[in-house]
C-alpha cells in the first residue's frame, strides 16, 4: 500500500502551503516492470472537525472531506502554516478541538510541519527538547513560546527522524522533496523536482532570505565560483582558489558567499559531495573506493563518515536501501 500522507488543514491556513504535499507527494511515482505506475503516496487531507469548510487567509473557504478520524490511518501528519491557531500561537498550549484530533493519532507516524505549523507540533509536545525551526520571522517568539525546543533559525528545515519541521512557506517544497529522497532515493525526488519546476537541493538556509541594509550595491557574486567548483569536485578545492576565480580576497569571498548561500564554502563543498555520492551509490555500480574518490572525499574511511553525518548511514546501506528504487524510476 501506498505510504499515506494526512495533511491537517486548521482554519486560517495558507493555500499555497496546503497544496504543496499533494504536488509533491501525490505526484511521486515509481515504473514496475512492464511500464505500470505505481503511486508511492497516498495524499488525503482532513479538519479537526467534521467534513466541511475551513477558513483560508484568501478571500475563499476550502471544503474538505476528512475528519479528525483520518488522522488515525496517517504514516505521516503534515501541519501547514496557519493564521488563525490563537492560544497555540499566543500561549503554547492547544485547544480541546486540536488536543482531540492530535490524540488520534498513532504513536511512531512521522511528524511534519511547514512554516509556523510547528507551532502545533511544538503545542503538542512533539518536539520537546529537540531541534527544530520555522520561519525566520517567528524564530524569537517561537524560542520564547518553548524554550524547550533547541530552535535554529538559519535553516531549511530539519530532518530529527520522525519529527521534520521546515522553515517558511517554499521551504516546505525543499522539506517534502528532502522526504521523498530520503525514503525513495534521488531518482524519484529529482523526477518530482523537475516536473514541479524547482531545484531539488537548495544551497543555504534562511539567513540568505532575512532582509539586511545594504550600504551601497554590490555586483560581484560567488555564482562563477560555485559552478566552477561542480565541475571540479573530484579534486581538491581550496577557498582561496575560489576567491581567485572571482577575484576576491579570501576574506571577502567568505564574507560575499555567507550572504548568497547562507553557509560557509567548506560547509557548501561538503554538501554538494555529499549529493554527488549519493547520486554515484544509486545510479552507478562503482566501488565505494571510487565513489569516495569521484565526489571528492578521497577515501572509502572518509565518505563513510561524512555520509553517515549527514545521512545517519554507512554508504553500503545507503546504496542498498535506494539503488532499487531508482532503478524503478527510471
Amino acid at each position: 500500500m501506498p505510504h499515506r500522507v494526512v495533511v491537517l488543514a486548521l482554519d486560517g491556513l495558507l493555500p499555497f502551503e496546503l497544496g504543496i504535499p499533494q504536488r509533491i507527494f501525490g505526484r511521486s511515482i515509481a515504473t514496475e516492470p512492464g511500464g505500470k505506475a505505481r503511486k508511492l503516496y497516498d495524499v488525503v487531507t482532513c479538519s479537526i472537525r467534521p467534513p466541511g469548510p475551513v477558513r483560508t487567509d484568501a478571500d475563499f473557504s476550502i471544503l474538505v472531506e476528512h475528519g479528525p478520524e483520518a488522522l488515525a490511518t496517517a504514516d505521516t501528519v503534515v501541519v501547514p502554516a496557519s493564521y488563525e491557531l490563537g492560544p497555540v500561537f499566543d500561549e503554547g498550549r492547544l485547544t480541546e478541538e486540536l488536543a482531540a484530533a492530535l490524540a488520534l493519532v498513532r504513536p511512531g507516524t512521522r511528524m511534519v510541519s511547514i512554516c509556523t505549523g510547528s507551532y502545533v507540533l511544538a503545542a503538542a509536545g512533539y518536539l520537546d527538547g529537540r531541534p527544530a525551526t520555522t520561519h525566520w520571522s517567528s524564530a524569537d517568539h517561537f524560542q520564547r513560546t518553548f524554550p524547550q525546543v533547541r530552535v535554529d533559525p538559519d535553516v531549511l528545515f530539519i530532518d530529527d527522524g520522525d519529527v521534520l519541521t521546515s522553515a517558511g512557506v517554499a521551504a516546505g517544497i525543499d522539506l517534502c522533496l528532502h522526504l521523498v529522497r530520503r525514503d525513495h532515493g534521488t531518482a524519484v525526488a529529482n523526477e518530482i523536482a523537475r516536473r514541479t519546476v524547482v531545484p531539488p537541493h537548495r544551497d543555504g538556509g534562511q539567513a540568505q532570505y532575512i532582509h539586511r541594509p545594504v550600504p551601497e550595491p554590490q555586483f560581484a557574486t560567488t555564482t562563477g565560483a560555485r559552478a566552477w567548483a561542480l565541475t571540479r569536485l573530484d579534486r581538491p578545492i581550496l577557498l582561496r582558489d575560489m576567491a581567485e576565480h572571482e577575484a576576491m580576497s579570501v576574506r571577502t569571498f567568505t564574507r560575499r558567499f555567507r550572504e548568497e548561500v547562507g553557509i560557509s564554502p567548506g560547509q557548501w563543498l561538503t554538501q554538494q559531495r555529499v549529493e554527488r555520492a549519493r547520486h554515484l551509490l544509486e545510479s552507478t555500480d562503482l566501488s565505494i573506493d571510487q565513489v569516495a574518490r569521484d565526489a571528492g572525499f578521497g577515501t572509502a574511511t572518509s565518505l563513510r563518515q561524512h555520509l553517515q553525518a549527514a545521512l545517519g548511514v554507512p554508504p553500503t546501506a545507503y546504496r542498498r536501501t535506494f539503488r532499487s528504487s531508482a532503478d524503478t524510476a527510471s
